[in-house]
């Protein structure tokens, strides 16, 4: 039978005003609050590429409709299908892992083109020892697994028996940095052994469910482990500050869930129990605080600053590592930064490399091929007289343990 003309009229007839309904809806609704309609700006400048990019993503991000549309697209998504829009994956168990972190571990990295920028981690983390190492400052680095990892197996059943997962990406440089002879905490070993003989806490998963960041338990064994590096060969000497912990459980929503901008999907899924510990001084019972002059400055990303700058304080992989070595350190904490915009915070403010004998670099594992900043060299300034440069050990000293 012949479709008949007026249908094929009508349908393109709805399809074109709702095409129009959207400009339309967000330039009145732009005119109601007194505000010049964005979709001008394009004609405020001549036209980039780089330009038209940050254009198209303001437009999106501006947007009254997709505002409005986006929370209920994205849980009758999550609802019917089962998946996490893109940034989210939703794995097994109630498990949601973040897409750039399972891109990290599933896909080889793209080959090189001509003219690309270096981004060479392993460049970048020597030239940064051999700085330290002029002042008389020794470097520690401490690659924090993601958290696809060191659980692939609730991210599908197939992996069940794939115990700790490390990516070829991760494992050369991990071999490079130790055939360099650069000190490096090893949480692949340490999570892993976590997995097979797990201690006092192991009921607790070592990162959290809904959560890119690790949980109290995989803090606490990080901690540990990088304490037992500073102090194994006498890099720092053992505090006499005497520290305790107090239960200091909280109720969070996971930044992978909250990712999706989607109320209804958070309401749904519900938070997430943690079963934090506030590190407090036993002499004065005041919460862990920093000190300035300390010989040990961490430097990290959000793993870091979870639990210890946020709710509910003093808890963190920072207060936890102070109690492991008996005394406070120096922190210095750039969210999504902690391969280079951490560096480049630190050289604006040498001031926290006064008195120090030790910086423990953490990084996320992702940023080995997804830092936002790439991994360029940044300066080291002075602060102050530089100690006398170390002395390199002897190659059959340096190992890749997590704890020595």
């Amino acid at each position: 039978m012949a479709k008949r003309p007026d249908v094929h009229v009508g349908v393109s007839a709805t399809f074109m005003v709702l095409i129009a309904a959207v400009p339309l809806v967000q330039a009145v609704s732009e005119l109601l609050r007194a505000e010049r309609p964005q979709a001008l700006e394009v004609f405020c400048g001549v036209p980039t590429p780089t330009s038209l990019r940050a254009y198209e993503s303001d437009l999106e991000a501006a947007s009254v409709v997709a505002g409005r549309l986006r929370p209920w697209v994205q849980y009758a998504q999550f609802d019917l299908l089962g998946a996490g829009g893109e940034k989210a994956a939703v794995g097994r168990d109630g498990w949601w892992f973040y897409k750039p972190g399972l891109e990290y571990l599933t896909r080889r990295p793209p080959p090189p083109q001509p003219g690309d920028e270096p981004n060479d981690p392993l460049r970048t983390i020597l030239a940064f020892r051999d700085q330290l190492a002029a002042r008389g400052i020794r470097l520690v680095v401490m690659p924090v697994p993601n958290k696809e990892s060191i659980y692939p197996e609730q991210l599908t059943r197939r992996a069940a028996s794939a115990d700790v997962v490390v990516c070829r990406q991760t494992r050369e440089l991990l071999g490079q940095l130790h055939m360099a002879g650069v000190d490096v905490v090893n949480l692949f070993e340490v999570f892993g052994s976590a997995k097979r003989c797990p201690g006092t806490r192991s009921e607790e998963a070592l990162y959290l469910v809904q959560d890119t960041h690790w949980s109290p338990a995989g803090l606490a064994v990080a901690a540990k482990a990088a304490a037992g590096r500073l102090l194994g060969r006498g890099r720092v000497q053992p505090g006499t500050v005497p520290y305790g912990v107090l239960p200091a459980p909280v109720q969070r929503v996971g930044d992978v869930v909250r990712m999706l901008q989607a109320p209804p999907i958070e309401r749904l899924v519900g938070p997430e129990a943690i079963a934090c510990e506030q590190v407090f001084r036993g002499d004065t019972g005041e919460p862990y605080k920093d000190a300035p002059d300390a010989e040990v400055l961490v430097l990290g990303d959000s793993f870091l600053r979870i639990y210890e700058q946020d709710e509910p304080g003093a808890a963190g992989f920072v207060a936890h590592l102070a109690r492991a070595r008996g005394g406070p350190v120096t922190s210095l904490v750039s969210d999504g930064g902690g391969a280079t915009l951490v560096r480049q915070e630190l050289s604006r403010r040498p001031r926290f490399l006064a008195k120090k004998r030790v910086v423990l670099w953490g990084f996320v594992e992702r940023d080995i091929r997804f830092a936002a900043e790439g991994w360029p060299i940044v300066p080291v300034p002075e602060a102050g007289p530089p100690r006398p440069p170390l002395r390199e050990e002897g190659r059959a000293q340096r190992t890749m343990g997590g704890a020595s």
